[in-house]
């Protein structure tokens, strides 16, 4: 069966089936993510040919757009929600200094990996390895934080702080180093600019708020118009296309607008708003992603090429190393238990390792077969380092079993 031709319907049915696939009672809990991605590859055209992400698709008898097309716009809400599930106030101050500090040590670890990996004959493209290596998949891994009632402690705003930086700084960076459009003056000229842009949303977002607007928009909010939620899609897509326009990264500009609508719909009034956002991102937007990247995944590297087996691995090692390192600035900020959990969460990498690796190969001279190692080291650490990390704090928030636990008496 050719499933080419129905795109929504593909991607639909596999996001579906992951959702029901990630509620499994298995030891180990397997991401929603890890389960799109391998379904995508399953059914792309690397293993069954079922489906095929490039290329035009038919709708209603007309040729009307691409497999890709639908993975940009995931991409870009993927990173919307990353900004959106941001709390500024939280995480300024203490949070974000230690955050900017530790970006910069993964940074300087990961150049030195890159630096030695040279010696390997096929292993090149050490700043691509950089910027890949120092990501944190923030947005990955914030829904099972928010889940698991983490997002409102001490230990989750520090992560969220180091979560942010750890894909806003890369974006950043790939947009002006990877990406780049038009002469450096011109692109740190743009960059001021959008700058500006962002700035002046977020004023506007918290301090211009007429009574007339706000009582249109909670109005329209329960009605059919949903004007509030149309809205934010046209904040999300505008900024998204006004970065790419100018030469940077389309999902500095997603984030961008995550953060400013997260400033506009802040407190308990904007509740419903925040819900709704969630649903049509998470629920409709965000799978393309994830499973048209799994489609064009070329999974014969894994098992025929014995120097990519051989990488994954070390990626593996290299993605701990090189983001959980800098808990060590952490050791006055966090309990002795909770180190190592926010190291493995630290590193876990994905949605920018894939858009960094495809700018790699399609523009930057980086091999398919490291392309692919660093993809699947990337995979196996969404699907390793959350689970281990949310053990390891179950496990030590558990009583100890020779310690009694007190009983209250009646009266």
């Amino acid at each position: 069966m050719d499933l080419n031709g129905y795109p929504l319907l593909t991607v639909l049915i596999i996001a579906t089936l992951s959702s029901m696939l990630a509620e499994l009672p298995l030891p180990l809990r397997v991401p929603i993510v890890v389960w799109e991605m391998v379904l995508g590859m399953l059914v792309g055209p690397h293993v069954l040919g079922y489906a095929h992400p490039i290329g035009t698709f038919t709708m209603f008898g007309q040729r009307v757009g691409t497999y890709t097309l639908l993975e940009e716009r995931g991409l870009s809400a993927l990173f919307f929600m990353a900004g959106f599930d941001l709390d500024l106030a939280r995480v300024r101050g203490r949070p974000l200094e230690l955050a900017i500090a530790g970006w910069g040590l993964s940074v300087v670890v990961a150049l030195a990996a890159a630096a030695v990996l040279q010696v390997v004959p096929f292993v090149h493209a050490p700043l691509l390895i950089t910027l890949a290596l120092s990501t944190t998949a923030l947005g990955t891994f914030m829904p099972s934080l928010r889940d698991a009632g983490l997002l409102e402690t001490d230990f989750g705003t520090k992560l969220m702080a180091a979560g942010a930086v750890g894909e806003f700084f890369p974006i950043i960076a790939t947009s002006l180093v990877l990406t780049r459009e038009f002469p450096a003056w011109e692109e740190v000229v743009f960059m001021l600019g959008f700058v500006a842009v962002a700035v002046l949303g977020a004023t506007v977002a918290l301090g211009v708020r007429p009574p007339r607007l706000l009582s249109l928009l909670r109005r329209t909010l329960h009605s059919s118009s949903q004007l509030p939620v149309l809205l934010t899609l046209v904040a999300l897509f505008s900024l998204a296309v006004l970065s790419q326009k100018i030469g940077l990264e389309s999902v500095l500009g997603a984030f961008s607008a995550g953060m400013i609508l997260r400033l506009a719909s802040d407190g308990e009034q904007g509740e419903v708003f925040r819900e709704k956002i969630d649903a049509i991102c998470f629920g409709f937007l965000v799978p393309f992603f994830f499973v048209v990247s799994g489609m064009k995944l070329d999974v014969n590297p894994f098992f025929h090429s014995v120097r990519t087996m051989l990488l994954i691995p070390t990626f593996l090692v290299l993605y701990l190393i090189v983001r959980g390192l800098p808990v060590l600035l952490y050791r006055d900020q966090l309990a002795p238990n909770e180190r190592l959990p926010f190291a493995l969460y630290s590193a876990t990498a994905l949605p920018l390792v894939l858009a960094i690796t495809n700018i790699g190969v399609t523009r930057a001279g980086m091999s398919v077969e490291i392309a692919t190692a660093m993809v699947g080291a990337a995979i196996l650490s969404v699907l390793l380092f959350p689970a281990l990390a949310q053990l390891l704090l179950k496990a030590s928030a558990r009583p100890p079993d020779n310690v009694a636990i007190p009983v209250a008496r009646p009266g």
